[in-house]
């Protein structure tokens, strides 16, 4: 006979079993190549849902077919054979975000690959999510100030705004995309720089910049380089904007890179004829609109009852000799608000930043722009796009009319301070005080060769000899009469008493 004890020991038993049912719905892997596992049985899985293989390996259905499904893998597939098990994530791709991020290099899955600690997230993000109704959006007035006097003067960018960056390769895309983040210092803006189907060395090189001029304390690297498969790629400019949104619902300001969409593009006509889709135009799928316009949209400023946050994005497009018509930089000029188009017979000729003023422009226009560089730079766009004409027509010509000599000399003058190298930001009141010298003729009288080198020591000088008017002119509103004659003075005492020798 049993005993007592473990006749009541069985009694409990009985009352505390709880039998739990784990019903999940899985698959079996039926062919795998490329990066693409193709599975059979998940009937209800749905598209851009997480896919979880046997050894814990994720992926991501994006062919949803009668009777199998496509998935995307993140890995290399190496742990992956046919007759592989899987299950559905039950969830769609998500992104672990979080202040931890800041100063940091991570992947499209958020994984830290800069060698240090595991970040440590505080929420998830879905990937793909519906951009913000119109209702929920700002106005787009408030300036996002680059630091570069070409850009902020004729191209101003506002936050919540969406400006293209395109030209041909090495014109510098990249190096004004990296200045915009170095001049986001003491700003209280987050900035992401995106890299897609970059050179290892290439993201490096920029990571040792931002950290050189101490840009890490508000900016983080999510990196796809050109090693990675064409699935990471893909997910890596989303999963960036996933980031920026957690910031963005703080209230926060955020500028994102992507660095560049042309690439991206590129990843998802992979990604498609390898998923076996119809290919368009150039092999692209006939959806690839729709895979920038989605992701674009998510930038905005949100008003004050959602958060009151903005997200401003740079996208970068390269363009082969400078068509502008080919497909994907029609596309997204189409979906932006406005492009800067840089051109490589400027920059071969010296002028940088490469800045074409006639085919670059801004559709959010002065509306987010300091009203006293609004007020100076009104008419800078009539005058380049005249001395652009006249140089034409005059280059051959020996005998000019005083106003053609003078046209072109104010164009030369202009041109020159315009002209600005990497890293070397300019503040709200030097391109005040620039911009107002070149416009009211104080430069007129200095050799065109030394324009340049002239008005930065003139705003080297107002540094130092008139802190309070320079303080004043920071806060960016038109300029006083009192100003203005205060300017005219100090200048004149530049030039009698401080200027080189050529100058006097």
């Amino acid at each position: 006979m049993l005993s007592d004890g473990i006749i009541e020991e069985l009694r409990e038993r009985i009352r505390s079993f709880d039998m739990k049912l784990d019903a999940r719905e899985t698959g079996q892997v039926v062919s795998l190549a490329d990066g693409i596992a193709t599975v059979y049985g998940l009937d209800r899985v749905t598209y851009g849902e997480l896919v979880v293989f046997e050894d814990d390996s994720l992926g991501m259905a994006m062919n949803l077919e009668s009777d199998r499904v496509g998935v995307v893998l993140f890995s290399d597939g190496g742990g992956l054979r046919e007759g592989t098990l899987c299950r559905r994530g039950g969830q769609a791709a998500s992104v672990s975000c979080g202040d931890g991020l800041i100063g940091r290099v991570v992947n499209p899955l958020g994984e830290a690959i800069d060698g240090g600690a595991p970040i440590v997230g505080q929420k998830d993000m879905p990937v793909e999510r519906e951009a913000s109704g119109v209702m929920s959006r700002k106005p787009v007035n408030v300036p996002l100030k680059t630091g570069i006097l070409a850009v902020d003067a004729l191209v101003p960018v506002g936050r919540g705004q969406r400006e293209l960056i395109i030209g041909d390769r090495q014109t510098g895309k990249t190096t004004i995309a990296v200045d915009a983040i170095l001049n986001q210092k003491d700003q209280n803006v987050i900035c992401i720089y995106c890299a897609i189907g970059q050179k290892n060395s290439s993201i490096a090189q920029i990571h040792a910049s931002l950290r050189a001029a101490g840009a890490l304390d508000y900016t983080f690297i999510v990196s796809s380089p050109a090693s990675d498969s064409p699935s990471l790629q893909y997910l890596a400019p989303y999963a960036a904007t996933a980031m920026g949104e957690y910031f963005m619902d703080q209230g926060r300001d955020v500028l994102i890179i992507y660095d560049d969409l042309s690439k991206h593009a590129v990843a998802y006509r992979a990604l498609s004829l390898l998923l076996r889709r119809s290919p368009g135009r150039e092999a692209y799928p006939g959806d690839v609109f729709y895979l920038h316009s989605r992701l674009l949209e998510r930038s905005c400023r949100l008003e004050d009852h959602w958060g009151g946050g903005s997200m401003t994005a740079l996208p970068i497009i390269e363009t082969q000799a400078g068509d502008v018509s080919a497909y994907i930089p029609t596309n997204v000029i189409s979906i932006t608000d406005g492009q800067i188009y840089l051109e490589s017979h400027l920059f071969r000729s010296g002028v940088r930043p490469a800045v074409n003023t006639g085919l670059s422009v801004s559709r959010v226009g002065g509306a987010a722009q300091p009203a006293g560089i609004r007020a100076l730079a009104g008419n800078l766009r009539v005058t380049l796009a005249r001395f652009a004409e006249l140089e034409v027509f005059t280059q051959f010509a020996g005998d000019l009319d005083d106003a053609t000599r003078e046209a072109l000399d104010s164009g030369h003058r202009l041109t020159e301070v315009l002209k600005q190298t990497p890293g070397s930001s300019l503040s709200t009141a030097g391109q005040l005080v620039t911009l107002y010298y070149v416009t009211s003729g104080g430069f007129s009288d200095v050799p065109l060769a030394h324009v340049r080198d002239f008005a930065r020591d003139v705003r080297k000088y107002l540094s130092q000899e008139d802190g309070p008017l320079m303080q004043e002119l920071e806060r960016g509103e038109k300029l006083t009469d009192g100003q203005k004659e205060a300017l005219d003075k100090r200048l004149a005492a530049f030039k009698a008493h401080e200027a080189p020798s050529w100058q006097k």
